[in-house]
């Protein structure tokens, strides 16, 4: 079965080729149901090797039957554990669910042939397919690329409009930037240990001993660029100004899958490559994570509270739970990498359900800002429904995957980080659960007023044909199955059993079972999460004016999300500090 492992790049890969080269020779109505079809061919490889996985060692292929010589090798390595397959599964399956929303979704411009937005996707789709599975660093960089120029593109898409253009070059540039950090981080590797394989480069650092500060130097500029594309603080800004200008199934991806390929970049890099006697040592990994964690979620959390703009409040609620992801990963357990591994397929389900229905609010009223669409979502309830049950996602509501992957996490995280956890899914569900009153309630007065600085989502034009008249059945469906898929993560026993295996087998030097299930406490915690998301919702709605002390104290917080694309730059060079700085203390000890 080794020998399928390609095909999970290929067949994407071929499939656009397909789409690009029929050109406008292919009505609309035949490209997008190929593209569905392509696109469901990885999702089903993906379920077939996991399968024949179980039993056995991970699954290698060495492309081309480039395979090592006398230790050394200079091939490309696809490797399939349990944890890249199952990144690939859900990759694809998102990739499904947003052809399948995207049905003669899409008003194209004149000139523009109907294979274009499918097959950037499928390209997308094959950037990110292999990153999970790649077996070395430096076609981790290549895949990790081709994520990012597909995603500049898709994020561009609408380039008749000024602010896409805008979104998209601010995009460009910082993850741009972030790749070529990585890729310095690659070649420092390469000319200390002469291997490219992320094994061998564990295996010649651990060789040497202990790290050195050109060991540290490298950490901090691989993981730069992951930091970046998982978007956590100081490296997020590019993030809310892409999803407030890119089309709605492009945010669906960007918040539903990339994001958690930049926290499992860290994750499997740190696994692999840094976690021996010559890396940085568990201490330090986790001080660093755990610090940009919770700094990541509450910054999120406090900057999602603040937005009118709803795909705006859902970007930032995204680096909230960025936030939760990195501080699971930097507790550096098992049970807490369990936890992340649920928490990541529910966040993926409910995330881009709710950006699903903010691309049905802006196609049927042409806006997605809180104050002006107070109470006109009354006439579709169904869409009122599975934005609720995704705010409630979002605060960890039992049983959907996202309480239970932060119910895991918590557990092996201690109390005070439990409170971090507890406050961050309670204010982004908060926040969301407050747009479902006021949009689709109409509960509490109209809210008026705003700041200079901050982002309206009026007068935004629709991304359909028309004005919807009424929900096509694909745009209700895909919501309603996301929001299903993140409920089975957290229900099923076995979603639960083949996160904990694939965390034990690529966590080698922490060891021990993990008992991936519900408990009392869990529930109790998940319980008072969304109790505190709703009551914060009430609270806004019919307690706060406009103007609180909240407010107020975080204004200077709002304005450092400026929109200038050289202040991000500069926050992302004093994040690499930052991250150098915590990490530092090992390589002194270790010299």
């Amino acid at each position: 079965m080794n020998g399928l492992l390609p095909l999970l790049v290929a067949v994407p890969l071929l499939g656009a080729a397909l789409l690009v080269s029929l050109g406008r020779r292919l009505p609309r109505r035949a490209a997008e149901p190929l593209a569905l079809a392509v696109a469901a061919v990885p999702a089903a490889l993906a379920g077939l090797l996991l399968a024949g996985s179980r039993a056995g060692a991970p699954l290698t292929e060495w492309v081309g039957g480039w395979t090592p010589v006398r230790g050394h090798s200079v091939g490309i390595v696809l490797r399939g554990d349990r944890a890249g397959l199952g990144l690939t599964a859900l990759v694809s399956l998102l990739v499904v669910a947003v052809l399948a929303y995207s049905l003669r979704y899409f008003a194209e411009p004149p000139g523009r042939h109907a294979g274009a937005f499918p097959a950037l996707v499928l390209l997308f789709q094959a950037g990110m397919c292999g990153f999970a599975i790649t077996g070395d660093l430096f076609n981790a960089f290549v895949f990790f690329e081709l994520m990012s120029v597909v995603a500049y593109a898709l994020t561009g898409y609408r380039v008749e409009e000024a602010r896409a253009v805008q979104g998209a070059f601010t995009f460009g540039v910082v993850n741009s930037l972030g790749a070529y950090a990585t890729l310095t981080g690659i070649v420092l590797l390469y000319a200390r240990t002469g291997e490219l394989g992320m094994r061998a480069v564990g295996a010649v650092l651990d060789r040497q001993g202990r790290p050195d500060g050109l060991v540290l130097a490298a950490f901090v500029l691989v993981l730069t660029g992951f930091l970046v594309k998982a978007a956590a603080v100081p490296f997020h800004f590019w993030l809310p100004d892409a999803h407030a200008v890119a089309p709605t199934p492009v945010c669906m991806l960007l918040s539903g899958v990339m994001v958690e390929l930049g926290a499992y970049g860290v994750w499997r890099v740190y696994w692999t490559v840094f976690c021996g006697p010559g890396g940085v040592p568990h201490d330090d990994a986790r001080r660093a994570l755990v610090t940009l964690g919770v700094l990541s979620a509450l910054v999120g959390a406090v900057m999602c509270w603040q937005q009118r703009h709803i795909k705006r409040l859902l970007a930032f609620s995204t680096v909230s739970h960025t936030g939760l992801f990195l501080i699971g990963l930097g507790i550096l357990t098992p049970a807490s990498g369990t936890g992340v591994a649920l928490y990541v397929v529910g966040h993926a389900g409910a995330k881009a359900a709710l950006f699903a229905c903010s691309g049905i609010l802006l196609d049927r009223y042409g806006s997605v800002d809180e104050r002006e669409l107070h109470g006109r979502g009354r006439d579709i309830p169904v869409v009122a429904g599975l934005f609720t049950a995704g705010g409630l996602a979002l605060a960890g509501l039992p049983p959907f995957g996202t309480g239970l992957g932060k119910a895991l996490t918590e557990e092996a995280a201690g109390p005070w980080l439990t409170v971090v956890l507890v406050t961050a899914s309670a204010v982004t569900g908060g926040a969301v659960l407050r747009v479902a009153a006021r949009v689709f309630g109409g509960w509490g007065a109209p809210p008026t007023g705003g700041e200079p600085y901050e982002t309206s989502g009026e007068d935004e034009e629709p991304e359909s044909a028309d004005v919807l008249a009424r929900v096509p059945a694909t745009m209700g469906a895909v919501p309603a199955a996301l929001l299903l898929g993140s409920l089975l993560a957290g229900v099923l026993p076995a979603a639960a059993r083949a996160a904990g295996s694939a965390v034990e087998r690529a966590q080698p030097h922490t060891g021990g079972a993990v008992a991936a299930g519900w408990t009392p406490p869990g529930v109790l915690i998940g319980l008072l999460s969304a109790g505190l998301a709703a009551g914060l919702a009430l609270y806004a709605v019919y307690g706060l004016g406009e103007r609180t002390p909240v407010r107020d104290a975080t204004t200077a917080l709002r304005r450092l999300h400026s929109g200038h694309v050289g202040d991000y730059v500069t926050w992302m060079l004093l994040g690499m500090t930052l991250l150098g700085a915590l990490v530092l203390p090992g390589v002194l000890r270790g010299g």
